[in-house]
């Protein structure tokens, strides 16, 4: 432990210094800016270390390359993950690029989520590495792209092309606002567009009022949310509230053109997220359901969607899990609590593939993605020395 805290403090600058290179770097999602420039970083500062990296391109078409980063340290068939990804969601202030130092804090889109735990994660393999630390297994560095708008041309290509296999366990650095994340919502997202007929409001009677028929449609999932609010989990969660499942209406809406003309288009969201007992399929035919009795009364209705991801979780339970929340308790001296992530989280591929997966990382959920986004350098020395130290409790005869 002695050698980990040395070599935590001697690589603290440096530290601080990848991950201001890495916030410079506009890695905006979407669309998937800088994306080459980003991961060349990361492959770079890795071979430094001597790692054998792996760098993916995604085979798909959209209007940038999509590239993962795979890189392990140490041998043996038994595997812990360590994940992160390096895209951030877009900002209207360009000087969130420009990171700064004030007070403790590192300041900058990205630094709160997730490219601070990002470079903790690295850095995290690196003072095991410096400290000739006796693995029996393995760390897999998984480094991806896309995950702010669901991960499809980033975790998801990797799992159904068998890129990651089956492990004894995954961390990722999401900002957990110190919690241990053990299962996440699933998502649904649509997209509702009512057509109607436009003309004169003084001829109205020639045409469709897709306002009017967009108030019937709402009107529908209005109702089915008093009964989803009815379903709460099982897992932890900040509060009562917080258990229930969720259906949002009208994060998007809009429609008309004027005051005077009947509007021919009206369209508005729906965001549902369920719960880790939730099934994806089923919640999805529900409100497909409601769609196509609508479609059939006569409401001309189009449905694009928006995201979809599946649920998961794992109980809290599990030997992996406590003895990482006790490696937490002693590197910040504060007992964690598990909980639900109220949102996606690349737990659920790990999960489903059969890996047993948690989040937690060194920033506060309430920052992340806003316009004063920081993460504490105290923070990122911790979460790093939680990781370096969880390997060594679950991958080394070595006593902490």
């Amino acid at each position: 432990m002695k050698c980990l805290d040395n070599r935590l403090e001697e690589l603290t600058s440096e530290m601080l210094d990848f991950v201001k290179r890495l916030i410079e770097i506009p890695t905006v999602n979407p669309p998937g800016q800088k994306y080459k420039e980003c991961i060349d970083l990361i492959d770079n500062q890795l071979k430094k270390f001597g790692l054998e990296t792996r760098i993916i391109e995604m085979p798909v078409k959209t209007p940038t390359p999509r590239y993962a980063l795979l890189a392990s340290f140490g041998e043996g068939e038994e595997t812990i993950y360590f994940h992160g990804h390096y895209d951030v969601v877009p900002s209207d202030d360009e000087g969130q690029f420009s990171p700064t130092i004030k007070e403790g804090k590192l300041f900058g889109r990205g630094a709160c989520d997730m490219k601070g735990g990002l470079t903790a994660m690295i850095y995290a393999v690196r003072i095991l590495q410096l400290c000739d630390v006796p693995l029996t297994g393995k760390i897999c560095l998984v480094i991806v792209p896309d995950e702010e708008t669901g991960g499809k041309y980033g975790s998801k290509y990797l799992f159904e092309n068998g890129f990651v296999k089956q492990g004894r366990l995954m961390l990722m650095p999401e900002p957990t606002s110190g919690t241990i994340w053990n299962a996440c919502r699933g998502a649904i997202s649509l997209l509702l567009k009512i057509k109607g007929k436009a003309i004169h409001s003084t001829l109205h009677y020639q045409g469709t009022n897709a306002f009017e028929n967009m108030l019937k449609v709402a009107k529908e999932f209005i109702q089915l949310k008093e009964e989803i609010e009815k379903r709460k989990t099982s897992f932890e969660a900040p509060s009562e509230e917080a258990r229930k499942s969720i259906l949002m209406v009208g994060g998007i809406c809009k429609g008309g053109t004027n005051f005077n003309i009947v509007p021919g288009e009206c369209s508005f969201s729906i965001d549902r997220r369920i719960n880790p007992e939730e099934n994806l399929q089923k919640e999805k035919e529900e409100l497909f359901a409601i769609i196509n009795r609508l479609r059939a009364e006569g409401i001309d209705l189009e449905v694009e969607i928006l995201q979809e991801g599946e649920s998961a979780g794992i109980t809290s339970k599990r030997q992996d899990f406590q003895t990482f929340a006790s490696i937490v308790e002693m590197v910040s001296g504060k007992k964690p609590v598990f909980s639900l992530c109220p949102g996606l989280l690349e737990i659920r591929y790990y999960i489903k593939n059969g890996t047993p997966a948690i989040a937690y990382g060194p920033g506060l959920l309430s920052v992340a993605h806003g316009p004063q986004e920081y993460v504490r350098i105290n923070s990122l020395k911790e979460c790093a020395k939680v990781y370096a130290l969880s390997a060594i409790k679950l991958l080394s005869r070595k006593d902490i």
